[in-house]
């Protein structure tokens, strides 16, 4: 079918709409009822300090986070701290993936197919939960459209352009993906696979594997260095059989979108680029996690893109077939079918953008310990981590003694700072008359296993009296006095 709009305007068109339209679904709710969970609570404490102290930091802990930090750092100077500074670069990240998927299936199955596609990536589920998270992922997702963009440009290129800017681009947009995310660099397999796909010829491969392997060799240091702080993701669980459901729906998924594109072998296609881009990454999880627990779904968030590309190709095959019969109505096929999906995912919609979408508040409870904290009273945090309620809201704590704190998070260049040993907490907890406790909620609580956590657990229990306890959003301030 050809579409009733001017050939002069398809392009603009093409990206503006899909751009706004994400645009549009990111900003809504983006405040999430001012609520800030705790791994966006990483990033607004690491992103408030100075440059030089952010980087003695991932000298420890998170190095694998370090070019996020720096550049929220900068927003964070620039714009100041808030939650539209600490979300807006995901809503734009997302937003810029819609338009590269949007001119990818334009080129590859037709305007419908593209603007379908464009549409429809804001709309997937997990695409809308890190479409407005303070974290790295929809950045790297963006960062996979564009590479995924100019790969097509150089395998579907004219005869004569030069096409060493575009790969030097594609090497250095793969480098920024690793450096944001390392896990990116599984979207390389992705578009070997492609290129077996489409039977690319002897040159390309070649220029494609300078390109990849000067992008892995950049991120290789972070790669290595990074593994020495591994103790990070030691809380992810091994993999079950029921963690597999999720990424075995959205394969099949896949794959009849890819049926309905219809693609011949040896052709340049949406399901060529698209299948690839969802099942591999997907499937390169799933081993490496069966060496090492690994698999969370936002670190391959980025083959969204390519299951975005499917349906747009799935949506462009729908009006080709509607076309011949009913060529009006066939015009409306895209919008009509993007229209009733907002309106079933209405409930995922909402949820997405409820503080209850996240397990837990760091700003909530702190303005829980603001309403119940008297003079001279002192707190603990169970565990230590729960120590990112005082950093994103130190206002809340004014006034309040951190009674295990021994080094703060500053000064030993860690996230959540040193604590003295047990007996030292021990003493100085016999030494109070009131103390506000900071931890997790009842319904994600999990009993204390450091043994400095243990010892404030005694202590609490044999002789403080609970006086408060108030839990809101995944995380519970318990005011304890001493009974003697």
């Amino acid at each position: 079918m050809r579409c009733h709009i001017p050939a002069a305007r398809r392009g603009p068109l093409l990206c503006l709409i899909p751009f706004l339209w994400t645009l549009v679904f990111g900003l809504w709710g983006l405040s999430r009822q001012d609520s800030v969970w705790r791994d966006e609570a990483a990033t607004w404490q690491v992103a408030g300090r100075p440059a030089g102290e952010i980087w003695r930091m991932l000298g420890n802990v998170d190095a694998v986070h370090g070019l996020y930090y720096l550049l929220m750092h900068g927003l964070f100077e620039v714009f100041g701290a808030s939650t539209t500074t600490l979300r807006l670069p995901s809503v734009l990240a997302i937003a810029a993936a819609a338009v590269c998927v949007a001119v990818i299936g334009r080129r590859l199955a037709g305007f419908w197919a593209g603007l379908g596609g464009g549409l429809a990536l804001g709309l997937l589920p997990a695409v809308q939960f890190y479409l407005q998270e303070g974290r790295p992922y929809a950045l790297v997702a963006a960062g996979a459209g564009l590479s995924a963009l100019l790969l097509v440009s150089l395998l579907d290129d004219r005869p004569g352009r030069r096409a060493w800017p575009r790969w030097t681009a594609y090497a250095a947009v793969v480098l920024v993906c690793a450096l944001l995310n390392w896990l990116s660099l599984l979207a390389l397999p992705a578009h070997a696979a492609t290129l077996w796909w489409v039977r690319a010829g002897r040159g390309v491969w070649l220029r494609w594997a300078a390109s990849g392997s000067a992008a892995v060799a950049g991120a290789l240091p972070l790669v290595l260095f990074s593994r020495g702080q591994s103790d990070q993701v030691s809380w992810i669980p091994p993999l079950t059989w029921h963690m597999l459901i999720g990424p075995g729906i959205l394969l099949a998924i896949g794959v009849l979108g890819a049926w309905a594109d219809r693609p011949d072998r040896s052709r340049l296609s949406a399901a060529a680029v698209g299948l690839p881009l969802l099942a591999v990454p997907q499937l390169g999880l799933i081993g490496l996690s069966l060496v090492q627990p690994l698999f969370l779904d936002r670190y391959v968030l980025f083959g969204m893109v390519g299951l975005a590309l499917l349906i747009g190709a799935a949506l462009g095959a729908a009006v080709r077939a509607c076309a011949p019969r009913f060529p009006k109505a066939s015009a409306l096929l895209v919008p009509g079918l993007v229209g009733v999906s907002v309106l079933a995912l209405l409930p995922v919609e909402l949820g997405k953008r409820a503080p209850a979408s996240r397990v837990d508040d760091v700003l909530a409870v702190a303005g829980e310990v603001a309403r119940l904290k008297r003079d001279g009273d002192a707190v603990l945090f169970v565990p230590a981590a729960r120590r990112d309620t005082a950093l994103v809201s130190p206002r809340a704590f004014t006034g309040l003694t951190d009674l295990a704190l021994a080094e703060s998070p500053v000064a030993s260049a860690t996230l959540k700072g040193e604590e003295a040993q047990p007996a030292r907490i021990r003493q100085a907890l016999l030494e109070q008359r009131r103390v506000l406790l900071v931890t997790d909620s009842a319904t994600v609580a999990k009993a204390p296993s450091a043994e400095r956590d243990k010892a404030k657990a005694a202590v609490l229990r044999e002789r403080f009296a609970v006086v408060e306890d108030r839990q809101v959003r995944g995380r519970r301030v318990t005011v304890y006095e001493r009974r003697d």
